[in-house]
């Protein structure tokens, strides 16, 4: 009992540490049921998408971005292990082997899922799995990559909508219709918003910059990363626009996205003429602030104001 007890303990401080469903599951959700109901929306369906068409999308969304997350603890093994000893996989909590069981058995989970939803979905199911090794692999050209940060950055964040695209067929393609019009422009806010959670959680201020740890303000420089951030804002809040519009909710959108836009460009602005710890620890949840409020205002608001 004190062996289970004990292995279960380091798996709930590693979710706390790596992976902490307490915020990045609500995120999840509000992606996952976005992506159907936007769908849903744009197909003119009469009522909200069925249990079993949420529930799939949303444990296969949740298990999509632990496996992003047990990727990264493969790729920066050897970074980790030098320059971020306090880690858990370099500290001993967790070993990679038993991170790749997990991985696999969240695989199966993901494909039974499907199948029992509707055996068309194992296509695309694949098409993510194949693209989520290819990052894994670093695309195989590794060291070119961490030589052109910003090119590992929109490659890697391509994930995203291949994700979305998958929850939303759990919709779509479920029903045996072909791919919604207008869908694409939810799939371009959605990778925007991924690039924004990405600089948002790698902004530091000068004197939280780890040796090692390429943030973005370690390699653009503070300036441009921040400037980068509120660039991948405006372009998401665009794109979400554009996309609400297709469903009858642009004013309500329009009008979200100019007051998080407002807020996030103070909050940058006092950042870079004071670029202190606190300060810079707000960008991370800002975007995760963003994030949710977007996919909220892009399918589920939309979806219950129809209802």
């Amino acid at each position: 009992m004190r062996a289970v007890a004990t292995a279960g303990n380091r798996w709930w401080i590693y979710q706390r540490e790596r992976f902490p469903l307490l915020t990045q599951g609500p995120v999840i959700a509000a992606f996952s049921f976005s992506a159907v109901s936007f769908s849903a929306l744009l197909r003119h369906r009469a009522g909200p998408p069925p249990g079993g068409v949420v529930i799939v999308a949303f444990l296969t969304a949740i298990v999509f971005f632990l496996q992003l997350r047990i990727a990264d603890e493969f790729k920066d093994a050897e970074d980790d292990a030098r320059f971020r000893p306090y880690r858990p996989v370099p500290r001993g909590l967790v070993r990679l082997q038993e991170l790749a069981i997990v991985a696999v058995v969240g695989g199966l989970l993901q494909l039974l899922l499907a199948v029992w939803l509707d055996r068309a979905l194992v296509a695309l199911l694949i098409l993510v799995w194949l693209y989520l090794g290819m990052m894994s692999k670093e695309f195989f050209v590794r060291d070119w990559l961490k030589a052109h940060p910003f090119t590992y950055m929109w490659t890697h964040m391509l994930i995203i909508p291949l994700i979305d695209l998958y929850t939303s067929a759990c919709d779509w393609l479920v029903a045996g219709a072909a791919l919604p019009r207008g869908l694409s422009w939810f799939l371009a806010a959605s990778y925007c918003n991924g690039v924004v959670v990405e600089i948002g959680r790698k902004i530091r201020a000068p004197e939280s910059e780890e040796r090692g740890v390429d943030t973005y303000t370690a390699v653009w420089g503070r300036r441009t990363a921040v400037l980068a951030w509120l660039s991948g804002l405006t372009s998401a809040g665009a794109f979400a626009v554009i996309a609400s519009s297709r469903v009858g909710f642009v004013l309500p959108t329009l009008a979200l996205v100019v007051t998080l836009l407002a807020g996030a460009a103070l909050a940058a602005a006092r950042f870079l003429g004071n670029p202190v710890a606190a300060r810079a620890a707000f960008f991370e949840p800002i975007s995760g602030l963003w994030t949710l409020l977007i996919y909220l205002s892009l399918g589920v608001v939309p979806l219950l104001r129809r209802m």
